[in-house]
């Protein structure tokens, strides 16, 4: 990876990560300080818990991202330490689906002249999961090459006793 498309999206994951944290704050402020500008009925109190979880989700995530890009920087990428970085953007992501389906469960009373709605929505929750399949078996492709790369060292290392 070249030191300008690291250092781009360095930028990028500061900037959604300062703007996360900055709508959580807010929202967080308001739950608590009771200056609601809106009527405070529970189904928008809840939204804005879930929305404030999906952010940690979505934090956990660029976190995550972030100590990967820094391995790659390094060509440290392809080791076991990975692995960790790679599980938290699993789980992020799950995380992530799983606060959709509980935006879709709050969201469902209000749909029943058009349940369509709610069945888009749990399929875009589904949709999410998907994507947590795929970064699992991009965590199968890291391991394969990981295991690839000691193989590697080892026949190197008997390579250099023979010579």
């Amino acid at each position: 990876m070249g030191k300008l498309t690291v250092a781009a999206l360095r930028a990028v994951l500061l900037v959604v990560l300062v703007g996360t944290v900055s709508i959580q704050a807010l929202m967080v402020w308001t739950l608590i300080s009771g200056n609601d500008p809106e009527d405070g009925t529970l189904p928008l109190t809840a939204l804005r818990v879930i929305t404030i979880l999906g952010m940690v989700s979505v934090q956990v995530a660029l976190v995550c991202v972030g100590r990967l890009v820094a391995m790659v920087r390094r060509g440290t990428v392809f080791s076991p330490a990975a692995f960790r970085y790679v599980d938290g953007v699993i789980g992020a992501i799950v995380a992530a689906a799983l606060v959709w389906f509980a935006v879709t469960i709050v969201n469902a009373p209000g749909q029943r002249d058009d349940p369509g709605v709610t069945v888009i929505m749990a399929g875009i929750g589904v949709g999410i999961l998907g994507v947590a399949l795929i970064v699992l078996v991009l965590r199968m492709l890291l391991a394969q090459a990981v295991a690839r790369d000691v193989e590697a060292s080892q026949l190197r290392a008997e390579l250099d006793e023979v010579i």
